[in-house]
């Protein structure tokens, strides 16, 4: 008798969300519809192979990447005209976010072929389930290698009132924070570090004082960061600092308030000294 997980698939491209990292983060649909697709495309054979080995899958892998995507495709359409079952993967997480595809389904839609979304994990949504910052996120991906594009980039940013999802190539890490911080000003961030696995790393803090905890980690590989909007970081912020500083101002110099609450609050002396001047201003 058949399972009652496993039903009988169409023909179609079928986009598999695989694990970030733990190999049991993987739904019982998506190993079904693995398990039975004639053809897998995936980025890496290697790294698909140990996934498809853990769970004994068998199908024939064909190495679809960046560097391949457009010549690829005449290929694969020709797979489907043999009445194939086909499945999209990436090396880790849903495919298309930030990874190669969007050719592949143009192409696919084109061609009157139907496209299943496989749901399941992805970085993107694990590390913002962890910030807690907003209801509402932007994901833009990677930030581009052009300092540039990179200012175009942060100037968008400062536009959107929600938390901001990057990925960042982690021997990098440091120099970018200080660049955000440059061009942002003092946001709240997010840095998760091999999500799921057995050396997962999640840190807070700003990003005026979180560069001394990164220079603890390992820096390889890709990391995901979530970074507060403006708006949520003031709200989070002024209504603590304000409390702070009234408490203190009939006792302390504002010299003494902003080296205290600076050290206390890891906001930079600064920005609180401004702050005890905007709330003076409105007595």
């Amino acid at each position: 008798m058949e399972n009652k997980f496993e039903q009988d698939l169409e023909k179609g491209l079928y986009v598999v969300s695989t694990p970030i990292g733990n190999l049991a983060d993987i739904t019982i649909r998506a190993l079904n519809v693995l398990k039975k697709s004639d053809v897998i495309l995936c980025e890496d054979k290697r790294v698909s192979k140990k996934l498809l080995n853990y769970y004994d899958i068998k199908a024939e892998l064909f190495s679809y990447h960046k560097f391949n995507e457009k010549e690829s495709v005449s290929k694969i359409l020709e797979i489907f005209k043999n009445n194939k079952i086909v499945s999209l993967i990436s090396d880790a997480g849903t495919p298309l976010i930030s990874d190669p595809g969007k050719i592949l389904i143009n192409e696919i839609e084109r061609n009157n072929i139907k496209i299943i979304p496989i749901p399941g994990v992805s970085a993107v949504t694990t590390a913002f389930s962890l910030s807690g910052y907003s209801d509402r996120y932007y994901f833009y991906g990677f930030l581009p290698k052009k300092l540039g594009e990179r200012k175009e980039a942060y100037g968008q940013f400062s536009k959107i009132d929600s938390s901001i999802i990057l990925f960042l190539p982690a021997r990098n890490l440091v120099s970018l924070i200080q660049e955000m911080q440059k061009y942002l000003g003092d946001r709240n961030i997010l840095i998760a570090k091999e999500l799921t696995k057995i050396h997962e790393t999640v840190i807070k803090g700003n990003l005026s004082n979180i560069i001394e905890k990164i220079k603890l980690l390992v820096l390889k590989g890709e990391i995901t960061i979530v970074l507060s909007s403006e708006t949520n970081k003031n709200k989070e912020q002024n209504i603590d600092l304000n409390k702070e500083i009234l408490d203190l101002s009939k006792k302390m110099t504002t010299s003494d308030i902003s080296k205290y609450l600076s050290k206390k609050l890891n906001i930079s002396k600064k920005d609180i000294y401004r702050q005890i001047l905007n709330l003076k201003n409105k007595k």
